[in-house]
This record gives C-alpha cells, structure tokens and sequence, in this order.
C-alpha cells in the first residue's frame, strides 16, 4: 500500500544576519512535526531553505566589503550549521540564488504578466527596508513600520504590479470556505478583518532602485521583488515550471507552511493570489506561530538581547535546547527564553523526572533482576492505572500534534514519566525486594517501569532523537515501532538493560551564572601585570569630558584597512563621521542601529584620510592567543540619544 504524501516547509529565513535561538524555533518545531509524521507512516518531504535577495542584502554586503553572493554564501553557510547542531533532518534546502529557482521565478513573473495579473505602473509610498515591506501612509504607526516599528523611507519609482485586488473576493471566499486554512483561528481573523475586507491595494513586485534581484528577463532595469521571489521556492523547489516537476506533481499541494506570525499577510494573501493567478492549488494550511521572545522582548541585535543555538547547545545538549524550544512555546502567544527558565525547565523535567526516572529503572533492574527484564503476571490495581495513563498518551498527543499544539503534545508524553515516578512511590520496588514471596510481583513492576520507559521515549523521540535513542538502548528495547505504543507488553521476556551514563546531569544555577563573571584558571595564570593606576581627576576634571547617546546609522570599512570602519552616528541634532578600530570584533550589521556612548568634544582628527569626529567607548583585553579583543559598550532603549551621560 502506498504511503500517505505529506509535504511540510518552514519560511525560508532572510540572509541579512547570522541566526538567532528565537530563528531556530521555526526549523526545530517543523523538524519535531516531520519525525512524527514519518514515525506515523507518512511519505514526508521537508522543504526548507534561505531567501537571499533584496536591498538590505545588498547593504549589509556593500558595508561589510564583500559582494552580495560572498555575503549570502557566509550566511547560508551559518545556517546550516546551526540547523545541523539542532540535528535538523530535512529533504531540500532551497536557495533563491539557486539558478533553476531563478529560471521558475522569471518564467512564473512573465506567464502573470502576459495573462494580466501583473501590469507596469509607479509605486510611490513608504518602504521598510528590513521587512522589505511597502506601506501607505495611512497604515504606518507614528510614521513608522506597523510590523517591526522601525523607521520607513519614501519611495517613488517606476514598478510592475500584481493584480490583488481582481482576486481580493475569490480570497475571501476561499478562506470562509476552508476554516483550517489560516490556523490558528485568531490568525485567520487577523487576516480577514485587518487586511482583506477593508479592500486590497496591488502589489509593487519589482524594484529598479537596487541590483541584488532576478532580473525580469523582458524589463532588465527591473529584478523581481522579493515576495514574488521568496514565496515562489515553495513551489520551484519541486520542479514547478523546470525540467523536471515530477516531486510537483507527487506532494503539492503542501499539507502545511511552517511561518512566523510577522510574515502571515504575505503568506495568506499575496502567495494564495499568486497560485490563484497561475492555475495552481492552494497549500491545505499555513500555521503561523508565535515569537520567542528573550523574557518579554523580541531578539534583536540592535537591543542586545540575542541567545544563539550554539552557545545553548555547548551547555545543555541539543535534545535539551529543543526540548524547551517546543515544550515552552504557547500556541497562539508568544513564548519566553532566559537562561533562568532554560536552568529551571531542564532541572525539572528532563534530569530530575525523565533522567532520573530512566537511571533509577535502569539500576533497580540491575540490582534486583540481574540486569534482567522478566514479566510474571503478578498484577495489583495500581499496574492498571499505570497502563491506562500510559496507553491513553499517544492519542492524547496525537490530537495534539493535528492542530500543532506541540507543548501540549510534550506535556501529553511527559504524564507517562511523571506517573512512572508516582508508580515507583505506591509500589516501592527496594521493599518488593526483602521479602522472597514478593519476587514475582517486582519482576512485574520493574517490567512495567521499562515497557512504560520504552512508549514514552518512543513518543519522545522526533522532539528529543539522541536521547530517547539512549533510553531505548538502555532498557535495551529492539521494539520501537511506533504501532507498538498504543498497547502495553511489547518488550521481550530475557531483555537485559544496558549502562547509559548520565542522561541529564543536574545543573547548579548558582555556579552556571558565577562562571560567566569569573575568569577561567588558565587566564588567571598568563594575567598580564596591573595597569599603572592613572592620576585622580577632579569632578571638573571629568565634567570636561563631553560624553553623549548616539545611534549608529551606517559602518564600512575604511579602504585599506581591515581594522578601521567609519561610522555615521547621530547625536539628535547633528550627525558626524568616527572612525574607529573595531572592525576585527564586528561585523557592520551588529552594529547599526546600536545606541553607544560617544566622546563629543574630541578634536577632530584624520585617520588613514578618514575625517574622524568623536570616539566611541569601548573596553578591550587580549585572549589567550594576544588577540585584542575589543566589546563597544552599547546602551539600551531607553537611553535617548543625545542624552549626556554623566
């Protein structure tokens, strides 16, 4: 019999900067869903990728020095990394500088625009570079983005445009028609009443102020603008339109887009209309989750706030970043990270409840059975309600994964555990095990401990794949077929449990903090000699000193230097040029649009030809190696700029 076709995708991300933790939710909760579904039976196809084009692309790669493509590539590059730290499994990565993504996207530009549905005119209004967004002016908020809040440009050039409004009430009725479409239903309400019946206005989808594109092959001054661009890899990465389209003809349309709740207009409006226009399905769903926030705000670099995957895993293990990735995440509010809650999440259910459970399973077996699984059918009321809570968990999570509520799921799989520990308690194994007439009845808890161990790391195991491997292989489980866990008693009489180390080795949260402020034992021996103190000034002495709040607009590399950039800041009422030696220590793009604190009264200088008004505070050290290391002091939010810092 064949299997059931699922094809699932996230939103592919935007190269403009290196990934964050709240980025990777997206990739390791589309990841979770496909294990399931494979688990299930399906014939999953997991489509994910990068989207590489556009204006803010082309700045950051000007400002850094390099060309776009040098800039995507290193990009790119980090993203897979990080998705391959996560233990990522997808079947395509699309890149939207892939040549025969490029071809569909100018084949699919000219058929829209040869039936109509695309037409030349002028766009003028506000565009918001970072969202790569246009606005009227009636939709900005105190005259800035609505969807990130940050400041807009206005734009007037000669540009194509999609006919959305010839297909605004076919829209309509398609989502009024299909209630699973948008999910979840707050999202489709979002849609419908804020955007699509207050009416739809064309859409500009070409640009001609910037290169970095796919030209538009009958219009060359033109390149294709990014929505038309980016949401077209769902259905070019399967052949639509190329030499080959036969994985389009086998999965679309897809069961489900994995996106963020900040690009759902474009993928409940502007890509549906685009498949309407071209004769194509509609995708069945497109599920737009939440943001992971670092506390109550949103990760961004300019705030400082930013948690990266590859710090977490280098401190609790990969299953354990993406155990708290899904089992925090709400599903229609945003979620929280902080290395706080990270501690507190770990600690409590994987070492102590699961970890705990499966070392102490594990050890009594050894102790009291010879390293021995063996069922003797000794039964008390109390196995039954073991078995009960046990059995009844896979459908429990399986509802749960249908409408994506993925914490739930987990929670759902984690009553097995907390109900293993509660079992333990009621049947108390180490006293079973003084008395010679009780030993039929341990040899059955024990058993039930294992086959419980083995349903739950079955269930588990597309959340958490390394670590569930390891509590299978220690109750030495050759069954994990995921049929086997809707009923009890699959595991072999004669199995012998097997050593699996720690699984989750405690975490003190005291010490974990302390060692981000204490220096490491080494550095303590190669500590350079104290400074020579400097000479105590007076309080006029300091009032000298004219240190101001400035944001820093632009940075670039100052031509033969690869040390040197200068900076445009402004300070409020004037904008000046610092040159500053920094550039080994930061890339331009974590720096713009940073609050720092600068010398004002500093004379003016010329460095390397370079006017250089000011200076920006920083610290500095050498590493290990005589590096200088070099840590700008940013300011936060509420610091305003031009402030004198006192």
């Amino acid at each position: 019999m064949e299997k059931k076709k699922y094809y699932i995708t996230t939103a592919i991300p935007y190269t403009s900067q290196k990934p964050h933790i709240g980025n990777s939710y997206e990739i390791v909760f589309t990841d979770a869903v496909t294990r399931y579904k494979r688990m299930q039976g399906y014939d999953v196809f997991f489509l994910t990728g990068t989207d590489e084009h556009g204006q803010k692309i082309e700045d950051c790669a000007k400002k850094a020095g390099v060309s776009p493509k040098e800039w995507v590539d290193g990009i790119t590059g980090d993203i897979k990394r990080v998705y391959e730290l996560l233990g990522i499994k997808y079947d395509k990565f699309i890149r939207t500088t892939d040549d025969y993504h490029e071809k569909a996207v100018q084949k699919i530009f000219k058929k829209l625009y040869e039936q109509g549905d695309i037409y030349k005119g002028e766009y003028e209004g506000w565009y918001c570079k970072p969202d790569e967004s246009f606005w009227t002016e009636t939709q900005l908020v105190d005259g800035k983005c609505p969807e990130c809040g940050r400041e807009v440009v206005k734009t007037k050039e000669e540009a194509y445009f999609l006919r959305l409004s010839k297909y605004q009430k076919q829209l309509e009725e398609y989502i009024e028609s299909n209630p699973d479409f948008i999910y979840p239903e707050g999202r489709k309400k979002e849609m419908l009443n804020n955007f699509i019946k207050p009416g739809l206005q064309d859409l500009c989808v070409s640009r001609t102020s910037f290169k970095w594109g796919i030209p538009v092959d009958f219009d060359t001054k033109h390149v294709v603008y990014v929505w038309i661009d980016a949401l077209s890899n769902y259905i070019t990465a399967l052949g639509f339109l190329g030499d080959d389209d036969s994985l389009y003809k086998k999965y679309w349309p897809a069961d489900v887009h994995i996106i963020g709740k900040d690009v759902l207009r474009f993928h409940t409006i502007y890509w549906p209309i685009m498949l309407m226009a071209l004769g194509e399905p509609l995708p069945k769903k497109v599920f737009g989750h939440p943001w992971l926030l670092f506390g109550t705000d949103k990760m961004s670099k300019s705030r400082g706030n930013v948690i990266y995957a590859d710090d977490l895993v280098n401190v609790f293990g990969a299953d354990a970043v993406r155990y708290y990735l899904l089992s925090e995440m709400p599903y229609t509010s945003d979620g929280s990270i902080t290395y706080e809650s990270l501690i507190e999440k770990y600690n409590s259910d994987l070492a102590n409840t699961l970890g705990n459970l499966v070392s102490r399973t594990v050890a009594m077996i050894k102790k009291y059975s010879n390293g021995v699984i063996n069922r003797s059918g000794v039964c008390e009321d109390v196995d039954d309600e073991l078995k009960n809570t046990v059995t009844s968990a896979y459908s429990e999570a399986e509802k749960c994964l249908e409408e994506f509520r993925m914490s739930d799921c987990i929670e759902a799989i984690m009553n097995i555990a907390r109900r293993c520990n509660k079992y333990i308690d009621e049947t108390m194994p180490w006293a079973l095990a003084k008395s010679e007439e009780k030993k039929d009845r341990l040899s059955e808890v024990l058993y039930n401990l294992a086959e419980s161990i083995r349903i739950c790391a079955i269930l588990l195991s597309p959340v958490m794949p390394s670590a569930c491997d390891k509590i299978l292989d220690a109750i030495g489980s050759g069954c994990r077929d995921y049929e086997t866990v809707k009923s009890f008693g699959h595991i072999e009489n004669g199995t012998s449990v097997n050593d699996c180390g720690t699984l989750f080795a405690r975490i003190d949260a005291e010490k974990f903090f302390a060692s981000f402020a204490a220096p490491k034992e080494d550095e303590n021996k190669t500590k350079s000699p104290a400074e020579p103190e400097m000479p105590q000034i007076t309080i006029d002495d300091f009032m000298k000193t004219e240190l101001r709040v400035a944001k820093i607009l632009e940075c670039e590399k100052v031509a033969g230097s690869d040390k040197l950039y200068k900076l445009n800041v402004t300070l409020g009422s004037e904008e000046r040029q610092i040159v500053s030696g920094i550039a080994k220590c930061y890339r331009p793009d974590e720096l713009i649009g940073k609050k720092v604190a600068v010398v004002k009264n500093l004379a003016p200088a010329k460095i390397r030809g370079e006017e250089s008004r000011g200076m920006l505070l920083a610290s500095s050290h050498k590493d290990e190696k005589g590096n200088d290391i070099i840590n700008v002091i940013f300011l936060d939010d509420n610091a305003q700029i031009g402030d004198r810092i006192r």
